[in-house]
């Protein structure tokens, strides 16, 4: 039973601990999109690569699927609501840092440790399930699943205008701000869960998985410039493929894994782990390709500008423009997922928030020689992915136990997480290799070659949703499992 704080009433309660768990997600989505609008300017600031520079979202990105299903974990045993204040204090720690990173290499150091915030939102969906009555929890875990959008939105716009008018370490001296609010209100208003459950941490799955993983990114990363054949890029490959095969076979193994892949065997928590992944890649990819497109030729010199017959020239805070009524269209689908879950059967939105995606990613493959066309094509997909992500979430808190709750999301917020993870590094490896001759300037087609990969996924993730529940017969009508009846 949910839990009732002594002297309120009961939906005050809820709608206090909602705004708290809110806020704490916007926190942590401002951090995390603020970085995106901003890469081609810290790229020319810190003199790096593009693929570097991406690493300031895929090594928050990386860090996040480990420290993720750890802390989760944790807060299962210890107390959901301490290990949410835990989680962003040392998010905290790692936006204050990064406010006096020298280089790239330092920055990226505190972005891996920022990552750690991540847990923000299974330890959110956790508390909401431990809390909140039944019919309550399918809306409550779509407002925090758009919050991403709401974070994602002011992150995007305050970027630019604090990278066009100030120094870029500003983006991280608001996000310690909010993040300090954050901490302070999940302390004073998000009651402790009353479910808990003793458990042991897998640290040597944590190890293989962040092995397997650096490898497979520093070999997209570096693949260009030390040629996809070369012994050390294939050493990588292989190295990442030993590694993360051990790390299933070590999480098949130990009683406690840091990713429960038992839990697979559920068809609904499958299904939705292998959308999680593919919604990930599709997502992070594009916010990586965006900024780098609508911003050329900026920064280039004359000569090598005169090269480049696309992109708009668009500042810092044009870029975030363009990404901004993507990022709203989220305010409204993540909540009406819910809505839509309750009365359909959480499947349907779902799919049709990949087929959403796969939709905007084929118009920006398409279409992308006017600005317009760019904001259409980022609204039909900014708008599909909190779809997603809040219908996914429902699946898997309505087809585990209580207990295994922050587990299960974990799991599902790593397999989001190592999505995009891939989908940014392997964006940023295509710009890398296919470039102008004699530049080093992506060409067009590289950006509509990752825009078409991306589409191509998205399509591949609708089907896996269509069948994340199968239809069967019961009392000689058909009802879907999990859905409506």
């Amino acid at each position: 039973m949910p839990r009732k704080r002594a002297g309120t009433e009961s939906g005050s309660h809820y709608n206090v601990t909602l705004a708290a768990l809110t806020f704490a997600g916007i926190a942590f989505a401002l951090q995390q999109t603020m970085i995106i609008p901003a890469l081609p300017t810290l790229q020319r600031e810190l003199d790096t690569t593009t693929a570097w520079v991406t690493w300031l979202l895929t090594g928050f990105l990386l860090s996040a699927s480990v420290a993720t299903p750890l802390l989760g974990k944790l807060g299962d045993q210890h107390g959901k609501a301490r290990l949410l204040v835990i989680s962003l204090g040392i998010f905290l720690l790692g936006s204050i840092g990064a406010i006096f990173a020298p280089d790239i290499w330092t920055l990226i150091g505190f972005r891996i440790l920022q990552g750690a915030g991540a847990a923000v939102f299974p330890l959110s969906f956790s508390i909401i399930k431990d809390e909140f009555p039944e019919e309550k929890v399918g809306v409550a875990v779509g407002v925090v699943s758009a919050v991403f959008a709401v974070g994602g939105a002011l992150g995007l716009v305050l970027s630019g205008l604090i990278v066009d008018h100030a120094s870029w370490r500003w983006i991280f001296v608001v996000g310690a701000i909010g993040v300090a609010l954050a901490i302070a209100g999940v302390h004073l208003f998000v009651p402790e869960s009353p479910v808990k459950t003793p458990s042991r941490l897998d640290v040597p799955g944590a190890l293989l998985l962040s092995g397997g993983l650096l490898a497979l990114l520093i070999a997209l990363t570096e693949g260009n410039s030390w040629g996809w054949g070369s012994t050390r890029i294939v050493g990588l490959f292989v190295a990442s493929g030993i590694l993360l095969v051990g790390w299933g076979l070590v999480e098949a193994r130990v009683p406690e894994p840091m990713v429960d892949l038992r839990m697979l065997a559920r068809r609904p928590v499958l299904f939705a782990n292998v959308t999680g992944l593919i919604a990930g890649f599709a997502m992070f990819g594009a916010f990586v390709l965006i900024p780098n497109f609508v911003e050329m030729p900026r920064g280039l010199p004359a000569d090598v500008a005169s090269l480049v017959d696309y992109g708009f020239g668009a500042s810092t805070s044009m870029t975030g423009l363009y990404l901004l009524p993507g990022a709203a269209a989220g305010l409204l689908s993540g909540p009406l997922a819910g809505v839509l879950g309750r009365r359909y059967g959480s499947k349907w939105p779902l799919a049709l928030g990949m087929a959403l995606a796969a939709v905007g990613l084929t118009m920006l493959a398409q279409w992308h020689d006017k600005p317009w066309q760019i904001v259409l094509g980022m609204v039909v997909l900014g708008g599909g992915v909190p779809f997603t992500f809040a219908a996914m979430a429902k699946i898997i808190v309505d087809s585990v136990r209580p207990t295994e709750t922050g587990i299960a999301t974990g799991m599902n917020t790593v397999m989001r997480t190592l999505g995009g993870v891939i989908g940014a590094q392997a964006g940023a490896a295509i710009l890398t290799a296919d470039t102008i001759a004699g530049t080093d300037i992506p060409a067009e087609s590289a950006f509509a070659t990752a825009f078409w990969i991306g589409a191509g996924a998205a399509v591949m993730g609708t089907f896996v949703a269509i069948f994340v529940t199968p239809l069967r017969e019961r009392g000689g009508r058909i009802v879907t499992v999990g859905g409506a009846k």
